[in-house]
């Protein structure tokens, strides 16, 4: 194809290999992935259990100024449930109708953390507010991609931070013949999923 291709198949490439290498620390900290379930075994959990630090060591060795922004931090939730809430009924009905395959919130949105026995109660619990959160952000981000790749599929002309998913099927900026000869097609290029 053309270079852009090339290095979107590489890209698809180093992931893989990413993931495998990540994979390799299942035996190192004696855990196996049973489905979507972490399982340590029985001696690193009691080995894990040894590393956890009192929830009140926790509060008295976290700093004033961070105590203080918790509730902004958690005032967060709400909106971003309402954006949860509001962008899994969104796709599951315009996705039907456009039909663009549907973004697996359980793909994006992991939970798994709590079950690291060296974190207390209240690390636990911010842990699973960043898991939730962050997992929202890259499930919104897909549905987002998907939904611009049906209505809107061209490149920007500045550079990106942070491309998603569907940007590298894009059209070129400024190429009007592209857009007038492939958009109907574009639309429907959801076979890579």
């Amino acid at each position: 194809m053309d270079k852009i291709q090339d290095i979107v198949i590489e890209i698809k490439k180093l992931e893989q290999e990413l993931f495998v290498e990540m994979q390799k620390k299942e035996n190192e900290f004696f855990y196996k992935i049973r489905g979507k379930r972490v399982v340590f075994e029985k001696e690193a959990r009691k080995y894990q259990k040894s590393f956890v630090v009192k929830v009140s060591a926790y509060i008295a060795n976290t700093g004033l100024l961070n105590i203080i922004t918790v509730p902004f931090i958690w005032s967060c939730i709400i909106p971003a449930l309402l954006m949860d809430v509001s962008l899994s009924i969104y796709q599951f009905i315009s996705f039907k109708i456009y039909k663009i395959p549907t973004v697996k919130r359980s793909e994006y949105i992991v939970i798994d953390r709590h079950r690291l026995g060296y974190l207390n109660l209240l690390e636990k619990v911010n842990c699973f507010y960043c898991e939730y959160f962050n997992g929202l952000i890259a499930y919104v981000q897909e549905i987002a991609a998907r939904t611009e790749q049906y209505w809107c599929p061209i490149k920007h002309a500045r550079k990106l931070a942070v491309m998603h998913s569907r940007y590298y099927k894009f059209l070129e900026y400024g190429d009007c013949q592209d857009y007038q000869k492939k958009l109907d097609a574009l639309r429907k290029d959801f076979s890579d999923l």
